[in-house]
């Protein structure tokens, strides 16, 4: 049985997807590597507007799975930046299912931590502006 949650408002919501059917495995569950991927791309739009430039994602520190996915949920992954170094960035991703069966429920998907490292046009680490404007 799944908890409910509300969706956050005290993060950033990076991106918004619905799962297809093209995303799931022959039991119609998402394929863990297609929520992987959208993580991943949350975390770096945040990390990317954070270090003002190009990153690349240099590690995945922590990844949990805690309910699975299905074809039709509404996919929502909120991100923050939680760490700052010279040339890296940490950020925190969590993702949330609207479903929408007999009644409305949001499930709290997934929470992953990764890293990302600032790089310039020659892919070489630079470092991340101190400043966050742009």
């Amino acid at each position: 049985m799944s908890e409910d949650f509300e969706l956050p408002d005290d993060r950033h919501l990076a991106i918004r997807v619905m799962a297809a059917p093209a995303d799931a495995n022959a039991d119609g569950d998402i394929f863990g590597g297609w929520i992987m991927s959208q993580v991943d791309i949350a975390g770096s739009i945040i990390a990317r507007r954070r270090a003002q430039g190009r990153i690349v994602t240099v590690a995945v520190n922590a990844f949990q799975f805690r309910h699975p996915a299905f074809v039709g949920d509404l996919i929502s992954c909120y991100a923050q930046v939680t760490r700052i170094g010279t040339t890296s960035l940490t950020v925190n991703v969590k993702a949330y299912a609207e479903r929408y069966r007999n009644h409305q429920e949001i499930v709290h998907l997934t929470e992953a931590d990764l890293t990302y490292v600032a790089v310039d046009d020659q892919r070489r680490p630079r470092p991340v502006p101190k400043d966050e404007s742009r």
